[in-house]
């Protein structure tokens, strides 16, 4: 175990020894300053901290530093009712206070003790109280701030962990200080029955040996010492607690900001010193000091002001460089700055991303990063969300790297119903096409949602309509966001569990730009880059014997073939196409190699017959309700679908290596050239 923690251990149970073990007068003499000394710590750390989370171990040593003093004044009231005496400390503070006179010496006592109770216990509990309450109901709202934050790039990941930890501790610390302000309340109510108790039970003791008298100024000054040595270092650290909760974050101590906000408002100062001086030619006020203090007031607040007027001189100069500067055509280079990915909107669809307004897009953006981290396994990024006045009023657009990919209408008020062939009965709406996959569809209104579902319709609100259409956008697109930094973030991933895999690879046998390609030629076609490990010893293998990242690209699919298999056939069956075993030869023969790669190179007829072939067997899956899936040859594959993805660019090709064993698949259709 580590020192701090068994020192601790020692310490609460020291404590908690103490209520039962007797003491002498020295060792309590010196427990009492020990005290002393610890309350002024803790209330000297309280001013110089610049939040509260730097002191978050406050509650938990608000209840130590109680129950020690709690553990005092029982050792002290068994030394003042058993010996008449409970050492030099308490002695001397009890002189120091009575003077002479009993009386004026316990009322003195009293009205501290009622101030500490009263004002400042009182105060810091229910401060405590109503920001624990306030730090409660607004961590949803924080919570949601920093996702909006992190979605539109003002912060990245860690930065948005950080402040939620941060807001989570808030709530735990404001919360403790509600429950440990009861313990400074309890304790003051403790320590004006342990004085009344001392009191009384002195003067019965003490009226064998002494004379009522005697007894009286004995015990009540014993009394009086022992309840100003516990309740100044509480009400040291009631004033701590005070501080602790009222105390607002800021980049400088107690202190600094005393003096900084003080003096910042000098007409203050000198309208004090204004007062001070109308108020000596009062009479029977004290004149001499009163114009001194107007004068220190004056000269405070002339100085003040002057060296403000400075300032503020100072800084005009720098606006008027900062326009000049932003004449100057440097400054157009910050405008080539091209956001990857960006979501435009008209003012109508402000309700939808504004969360105070209810608005759950923000989120929605959020759970789509994460669904495609999932998916296929690179992080997209950051999705600039931005207002147009431009657009129509309902209308976004999406864009990639500056650059409009699409574009589509929603109404916020309504929501969208699709018949996905299943409804059994029309319903009243605007029609409308679903901008994400283009089915017919219908805007209703709320009060309608029920009605569309029961009839079998497919209803979703506009937030998701525009979170479904950005999500396909992403995957369709997804190649042309995966950069070299975004590849270099993975392996550094991958190298922290591999990295003798990733050092084997890059540099010595393929470049990041390698690497690359043939991610982007898997996402390109819906392939999951999640298995890292298996792309990169799967490249280890072949890229000694070819750096063409095509032919490396179908290396690395064929040992994906179980991850190609569970995702576009996870039955375990299909009807596919097949391309006829001529068509295959053909393209085998006029694959053309060069020091750049290969490419096929056929004449215009053959590929037009091709396209019909291939466009008339699609149709009849897309009639049949089935996905139209491409099985052929592995060194035919990667030509067959560079030919037809600019026709097709969602058909799914696959090589009959990239296919389970147990895969039972059914020709039902052929391409021929």
């Amino acid at each position: 175990m580590k020192f701090a923690d068994v020192f601790i251990a020692i310490v609460v149970i020291a404590i908690i020894m103490l209520i039962i073990i007797p003491l002498n007068s020295i060792v309590l003499d010196m427990l009492l300053t020990i005290n002393l000394a610890l309350s002024i710590v803790i209330l000297l750390t309280t001013l110089y901290i610049k939040e509260p989370l730097e002191f978050s171990i406050f509650p938990s040593l608000l209840l130590l530093a109680t129950l020690f003093r709690l553990a005092l004044n029982i050792s002290s009231t068994r030394l003042i009712l058993g010996e008449g005496y409970a050492g030099a400390v308490i002695e001397t503070f009890g002189n120091f206070v009575i003077k002479g006179n009993v009386a004026v010496g316990f009322i003195i006592f009293l009205i501290i003790v009622i101030v500490q109770f009263i004002v400042i216990t009182k105060g810091s509990e229910r401060v405590a109280e109503v920001a624990a309450r306030f730090t409660l109901d607004a961590m949803p709202g924080k919570q949601m701030a920093i996702d909006a934050d992190l979605n539109a790039g003002l912060v990245d990941e860690q930065t948005a962990r950080i402040r939620r930890e941060k807001i989570q501790r808030e709530a735990d610390f404001y919360g403790a200080m509600d429950g440990a302000s009861k313990f400074i309340k309890g304790d003051a109510i403790v320590g004006i029955i342990i004085s009344i108790i001392n009191i009384i039970g002195g003067i019965i003791v003490g009226y064998k040996d002494m004379s009522i008298s005697e007894a009286i100024e004995t015990y009540a000054t014993m009394t009086v010492g022992d309840g100003l040595v516990s309740q100044i270092p509480a009400l040291i650290i009631s004033t701590a607690s005070g501080i602790i909760v009222t105390r607002a974050a800021s980049d400088s101590s107690l202190g600094e900001d005393f003096i900084t906000q003080t003096t910042n408002q000098p007409i203050a100062l000198l309208i004090a010193a204004l007062f001070l001086l109308m108020m000596s030619f009062f009479p029977g006020f004290p004149t001499a000091i009163l114009l001194a203090f107007s004068a220190g007031f004056g000269f405070l607040g002339y100085k003040l002001y002057s060296e403000q007027k400075n300032i503020e001189t100072v800084e005009d100069m720098p606006i008027e460089q900062e326009v000049e500067d932003m004449r100057s055509p440097e400054n157009v280079i910050d405008l080539l700055h091209v956001d990857p990915l960006e979501l435009e909107f008209g003012y109508g669809i402000i309700p939808l991303v504004d969360v105070e307004q209810g608005g759950d897009l923000l989120d929605r953006v959020v759970m789509i990063r994460r669904q495609i981290a999932l998916d296929l396994g690179f992080i997209v990024p950051v999705v600039r969300l931005r207002d147009n006045i431009q657009l129509e009023p309902n209308e976004y657009i999406i864009k990639i790297k500056g650059v409009e990919v699409a574009r589509g209408k929603v109404l916020p008020d309504h929501y969208l119903a699709m018949d996905s062939g299943v409804a059994s009965g029309d319903i009243e709406g605007i029609d409308a096409i679903e901008p994400a996959f283009g089915l017919p569809a219908k805007w209703i209104r709320e009060e309608q949602k029920d009605e569309a579902e029961m009839l079998g319709y497919t209803v979703v609100d506009a937030s998701s309509v525009i979170a479904t259409h950005l999500t396909e956008i992403i995957k369709q697109n997804g190649h042309e966001l995966l950069g070299r930094q975004e590849v270099q973030a993975l392996l550094d991933n991958l190298k922290e569990t591999h990295p003798t895999l990733v050092e084997e690879v890059v540099p010595k046998l393929l470049t990041l730009g390698d690497i690359q390609k043939v991610l982007r030629n898997l996402i390109q076609e819906n392939v999951p880059i999640r298995d890292m490990v298996t792309i990169m010893e799967t490249l280890a293998d072949y890229s000694i014997m070819t750096k063409d990242t095509d032919i490396l690209t179908e290396h690395v699919r064929q040992s994906l073939s179980r991850t190609i298999t569970n995702r576009f056939i996870p039955e375990r069956k299909a009807k596919v196409i097949t391309i006829a075993p001529e068509l295959e030869q053909k393209i085998i023969d006029n694959v053309k190699q060069t020091e750049f790669g290969s490419y096929l190179s056929l004449e215009p007829d053959i590929v037009q017959t091709i396209y019909n072939n291939l466009s008339r067997e699609v149709e009849e899956f897309l009639k049949l309700g089935m996905q139209p899936i491409v099985v052929t040859a592995p060194i035919v594959r990667i030509y067959f679908k560079r030919l037809t993805e600019r026709l097709f660019p969602q058909l799914v090709v696959l090589s009959y290596n990239e296919l389970e064993d147990d895969v039972e698949i059914q020709s039902v259709g052929i391409v021929r050239g």
